[in-house]
């Protein structure tokens, strides 16, 4: 069932309920929409009231003129505040950047699981964000999700082709004008650990045993910045385990979720 959160610009946040439980909300990286999470969800949904929301400018969601970074917090922070006063967020990828920021504006957020943010430590080299521009003006979709992912996430070819055998490539597709916007923002965001250091909200970092380095150079730094947090690493995987190692991923968020 699909529902609908009016974020503090307006702009309309669809968010797809399932399940039954306490509530989690599900924020997906760059590219796709809700229907990324399709592997995992029926794992969550034995436990938990499932809120995947699509971010703004994708799926059912709406959209603003500009795009800013802090919109896609305030966007978060609104589906955690609909959903009640005690809510688990669970972020991938730059939608893991978005539910941190999103905990500091709201007090209803009761933990974090964190699934390899950027958090200015993985980013595309400027020359590469322009490429990426010059595909999607040239209708190339298919080939702005291969540049992206291999150059900027690091995933080898028979990642991606996986990925493009699943049904969320359709999605990925539809949402590959968003890329571009969101590597810029990538570029310039920079992790201010003061910012975090009295969020006390229990965290899970989770990343990829075989991810590239900066990813585990972003959840060192985040991870001795928050007052609350463990890092867990999942063997041989890298920036997709919910595709990659379903049962692995879904067990690791249960098992945290679970002892507190």
């Amino acid at each position: 069932m699909v529902e609908q959160v009016v974020s503090s610009d307006g702009t309309p946040i669809a968010v797809w309920r399932s399940g039954a439980g306490p509530p989690l909300v599900l924020v997906h990286g760059t590219t796709a929409d809700h229907t990324r999470w399709a592997p995992v969800l029926p794992a969550f949904e034995e436990r938990f009231t499932v809120l995947a929301m699509d971010r703004r400018g994708r799926g059912e969601s709406g959209d603003a003129g500009e795009y800013a970074f802090e919109r896609e917090f305030e966007d978060v922070a609104a589906v955690i505040d609909s959903a009640g006063d005690a809510v688990d967020v669970l972020g991938h990828s730059h939608g893991g950047v978005c539910a941190l920021e999103a905990a500091l504006l709201t007090e209803n957020a009761r933990r974090l699981v964190l699934y390899e943010p950027p958090l200015g430590f993985v980013m595309a080299p400027s020359h590469t964000v322009q490429r990426l521009e010059g595909l999607v003006e040239a209708g190339e979709r298919d080939e702005v999700l291969t540049v992206f992912f291999r150059e900027v996430v690091g995933a080898p070819q028979e990642q991606i082709d996986m990925m493009r055998s699943l049904p969320a490539w359709k999605a990925r597709l539809a949402a590959a004008h968003t890329i571009p916007r969101e590597e810029r923002v990538n570029r310039e965001y920079v992790l201010e650990t003061e910012r975090f250091t009295d969020l006390r909200v229990p965290t899970l970092l989770l990343e990829g045993g075989d991810s590239p380095e900066p990813f585990r150079e972003a959840d060192t730094a985040l991870n001795a910045a928050l007052p609350d947090c463990q890092v867990v690493a999942m063997p041989g995987q890298r920036h997709t385990a919910m595709d990659t190692a379903p049962d692995l991923f879904t067990a690791e968020v249960l098992r945290f979720l679970a002892d507190r």
